[in-house]
């Protein structure tokens, strides 16, 4: 690695490179390029350093540890790819700052819950026009399907098979395209949505398949304002432990409800989760887990399948 290289160089080509191999890295490329550009700005020359990256990591002294644990993190991949072009780099050590990632107990919705976003959705706005209609049918796409916010704000039109009642995503961090099957009421509504939407706005120029009052594609700024007013008129309350509730816990939901059924209806659970996991747009079926909450209704069933399983062990004893 020549010495007259810039750390910005370096950086750039890095992300060029994990972006050529699939992977998306939106908020960790934007971060260290950041780095990237303090290390030049500094006048920062030669390999890149533990106490370079401490001095960076620290410079946003109001951070919470875990904020410089996940700084740490970014750069300490960063690192080790440098570390193939140059011997002198210092890779930082695994956790040098703690954990970059904890996770809290995400909420999970209510059947009731999600009936009350929906109608409550459907009461913004003005009425009788396609805002309301939009979210309604968004809010319920994303409550049946378990998509992240992005992927069912990116589909077009022609994403939707109402025909065969299919949706086709696109990729999505580390997944390819994958074709999902809807159940034939989500089918129905986003249907019914579409002839709304078409004769609302007969001539949008958008292929957004939900679209603003105004026509146009929805932004995810303005859908996530829109959700913490209908959450804040519900007035759900969480504990100290829960966020507030997101529109990702619809995702967090869905599977978590799906692993109920398939515990009640007696699958088998390592072949159902396999499939949950493709739905999802999941390459490794950890991430699935991830979304795995321990609710009362799931410990009850894993409680009383552990004393199906006592018993019968105490049954085959001789």
């Amino acid at each position: 690695m020549r010495h007259s290289t810039t750390m910005t160089r370096l950086a750039k080509q890095y992300v060029t490179l994990r972006r050529h191999l699939g992977y998306q890295i939106r908020a960790e490329g934007g971060l260290l390029l950041k780095f990237a550009a303090w290390a030049d700005r500094i006048g920062h020359r030669g390999p890149l350093t533990i106490d370079l990256a401490l001095r960076w990591v620290r410079l946003t002294q109001k951070a919470t540890p875990l904020h410089w644990a996940r700084r740490m993190e970014v750069v300490r991949c960063f690192a080790r790819h440098l570390a193939l072009l140059d011997p002198r780099t210092q890779i930082p050590p695994k956790r040098l700052l703690g954990q970059a990632h904890c996770r809290r107990t995400p909420y999970i919705y209510t059947t009731h819950q999600i009936q009350q976003l929906l109608a409550c959705a459907g009461e913004l706005a003005p009425h009788g026009g396609l805002r309301p209609m939009t979210y309604r049918a968004l809010l319920g796409l994303l409550a049946c399907s378990g998509l992240r916010i992005s992927e069912a704000l990116n589909l077009r039109r022609k994403d939707v098979d109402f025909a065969q009642g299919l949706l086709r995503i696109g990729p999505s961090k580390f997944f390819p395209s994958r074709t999902l099957p809807l159940h034939p009421t989500a089918a129905s509504a986003l249907q019914r949505y579409a002839n709304f939407r078409d004769h609302y706005h007969p001539l949008a120029d958008a292929d957004a398949f939900f679209l603003s009052e105004q026509g146009q594609a929805l932004a995810y700024k303005t859908v996530g304002k829109t959700f913490r007013k209908i959450r804040q008129r519900q007035g759900w309350v969480t504990g100290p432990a829960q966020r507030d509730p997101r529109l990702h816990d619809l995702r967090h939901t869905f599977a978590c409800r799906n692993l109920l059924r398939w515990y009640r209806q007696g699958r088998t659970i390592d072949n159902a989760i396999l499939n949950l996991s493709n739905y999802l747009g999941h390459r490794k079926v950890t991430d699935t887990y991830w979304y795995l909450t321990g609710i009362p209704e799931l410990l009850a069933v894993a409680g009383q399948r552990f004393e199906q399983s006592v018993a019968g062990c105490r049954g085959g004893m001789p």
